[in-house]
């Protein structure tokens, strides 16, 4: 399933190589692509957070907040036959077509959804849905994209760069939201992001291009035009041992999160419940404690996630390389969830979540997407959407599932939450175990290919 590409050329180290060296270890004309799909990425980034408020504010007004929780199931199933129509057109195109056809697909989306909106019809339970399959393909496409054009080794380094785009893109774009929203109805913003996505595909073609040129060897550049093979996505995942398991560790990881988030948020009513009660609240109200305390908590969590990608991230990789850094946050998550389990108070759960998130966000991040350096392309395109759409939602499934057996059936507190989650954990760290175990045997392979 390894991928062996060839050696090529390399040019002398530019003025912008050396620029980007406190990030990330540059090497000579590396530079100029890197920022590039970090522009990119900012730029997708961007576009969805401008959509999600638009998301929130027609399904709350046109299904409710009910409907709104039975969307992760739907996703699920409806991606059942979107990863096999994904992977059945990625067999007939090469890359650039396959990505210029997706993202045309989405851009005229919402010029759709944009002119159904004024002519009055309802969108409120349609256009959630279409976000929530939006915003994962769009990425996972991404980064599928950013994996062809490195290598494995290139990747590792690399990566962390790319990953800054995703963290600012997420500030910028919600920024950008709230400031939109001020002058602009919620269909206009659809038009805005569809430009923003236009502005994207320039940029990839670009991207695409020049790395073509750039590969001095036959075979690089016969491989950028070539279809896929006819494998599925579901297929590569379920045939393939090391992609089942990061299927299976996505679902395990997004179930652990959203229960954290679960255990967070029902803290933060209760404190704020008492607070009022006792008359501690100093005039303010629940609802005002609760935006306070989750504004003061994304603060940290961003903050942290966006010095982590800069600063730690790529040298986190260098040193420990991939496979150690799987290890890195499950051994976070299951010092927090201990704590929690012992002592559930609010000082302790907050703590443990923004360590918690601002490493999911940053290097179990950037760690997910490079999984994928040794493998085919195939993988990288077709299995990668089904892990990041799938399995993803699927993980968001089974915690409302969670979350409703164990407290709306059971009446499990947070201290019974945090005892879930630490089994979680220990499950994820098996999978972590076996992926480590078959990406050394990938990574040997893929070596013991390029020395012949």
């Amino acid at each position: 399933m390894s991928t062996t590409v060839p050696s090529v050329a390399i040019p002398d180290r530019t003025w912008l190589d050396r620029v980007m060296r406190p990030v990330a270890e540059v090497e000579a004309g590396e530079a100029a692509t890197a920022l590039l799909l970090t522009l990119n990425v900012f730029l997708l980034l961007t576009a969805y957070y401008i959509i999600k408020p638009v998301r929130e504010a027609l399904i709350l007004t046109g299904g409710g907040a009910e409907i709104k929780s039975y969307t992760g199931a739907v996703q699920a199933f409806l991606f059942l036959f979107i990863v096999p129509a994904y992977g059945a057109f990625a067999s007939k195109v090469n890359r650039i077509r396959l990505i210029n056809g997706v993202s045309l697909f989405f851009i005229a989306n919402l010029a759709l959804f944009f002119l159904l909106g004024k002519a009055g019809v309802p969108l409120g339970i349609p256009f959630f849905l279409w976000v929530g399959i939006f915003n994962v393909m769009i990425i996972a496409q991404f980064w599928s994209f950013a994996n062809d054009l490195y290598t494995p080794e290139q990747g590792k380094r690399l990566f962390a760069i790319v990953g800054v785009g995703s963290s600012v893109g997420a500030v910028a774009g919600s920024k950008a939201a709230g400031l939109l929203f001020e002058s602009l109805d919620a269909f206009l913003m659809m038009l805005v992001s569809a430009t923003i996505l236009a502005v994207c595909l320039v940029l990839t073609n670009v991207i695409h291009s020049r790395e073509k040129d750039r590969a001095q060897h036959p075979f690089m550049r016969q491989q950028a035009d070539q279809p896929l093979s006819k494998d599925g996505g579901f297929q590569l995942v379920i045939h393939h041992r090391y992609l089942l398991f990061i299927g299976l560790l996505t679902l395990i990881i997004n179930v652990v999160n959203t229960n954290g988030e679960y255990i967070l948020g029902k803290t933060f009513s209760r404190v704020a419940g008492e607070a009022v009660a006792a008359g501690t609240a100093g005039g303010l109200s629940e609802r005002q404690l609760i935006g306070g305390y989750y504004a003061d908590f994304q603060f940290w969590q961003n903050l942290l996630g966006a010095l982590f990608q800069m600063f730690f991230v790529s040298r986190i990789l260098k040193y420990l390389d991939v496979r150690r850094a799987l290890f890195i946050m499950p051994a976070i998550s299951l010092c927090g969830y201990g704590v929690l389990a012992a002592a559930p108070i609010l000082a302790y759960i907050r703590v443990a979540k923004i360590l918690e998130n601002s490493t999911d966000y940053s290097l179990q991040n950037t760690v997910r997407h490079a999984l994928f350096l040794p493998t085919s392309r195939e993988a990288k395109y077709k299995a990668k959407q089904a892990v990041d759409t799938f399995f993803w939602r699927t993980g968001d499934m089974l915690s409302g599932v969670t979350v409703f057996v164990g407290a709306g059936l059971l009446g499990l507190g947070v201290r019974n939450f945090a005892v879930v989650n630490i089994g979680l954990v220990l499950l994820w760290l098996l999978f972590a175990a076996g992926i480590a175990r078959e990406h050394r045997a990938l990574t040997t392979t893929a070596t013991l290919n390029a020395e012949r």
